[in-house]
């Protein structure tokens, strides 16, 4: 499988799975029928996928700027508050007003999917990664390898 045809498929199965985990439980939490909730799934996923090209870029510029190169701990760290931080202050009106609650619940809300993306992240990168191996990047097999 090449990069990219595996970056999407990677890309396109995680989405999937989240929007059918996401839709039932938002319509189980806050008593909302599974179509809209599944529509708001989608929405959500959109945005998150539009945010995440957006943030890497300029995420990407200003790290092109820095006189450190490397993704250090903290750099790291910055990255992913960033890119949360962020997704929740786009997130929380657009769940508000689809759902009609206050800004708090959605922040609460809000809250809940970040827990949930952390754990389901972490294990649909393991189990994608058993059932489709490894990218050439890990293996050190890949055009940028250390020899």
């Amino acid at each position: 499988m090449t990069p990219t045809s595996r970056r999407v498929l990677q890309a396109v199965l995680y989405e999937v799975i989240a929007i059918a985990v996401v839709g039932p439980a938002l319509s189980f939490f806050f008593a909302r029928s599974q179509a809209s909730t599944f529509g708001l799934a989608v929405v959500l996923s959109t945005i998150a996928l539009a945010w995440n090209y957006v943030f890497n870029w300029f995420f990407e510029r200003w790290e092109s700027r820095q006189a450190v190169r490397g993704r250090s701990p903290a750099r790291r760290l910055a990255h992913g508050l960033g890119f949360e931080g962020g997704l929740t202050v786009i997130l929380i009106p657009v769940m508000s007003s689809w759902l009609e609650i206050p800004w708090t619940a959605a922040l609460v809300a809000n809250l809940g999917l970040l827990a949930f993306f952390f754990v389901y992240a972490m294990a649909f990168t393991w189990t994608f990664d058993r059932i489709f191996g490894l990218p050439a990047s890990a293996t050190g097999t890949g055009p940028n390898a250390q020899r």
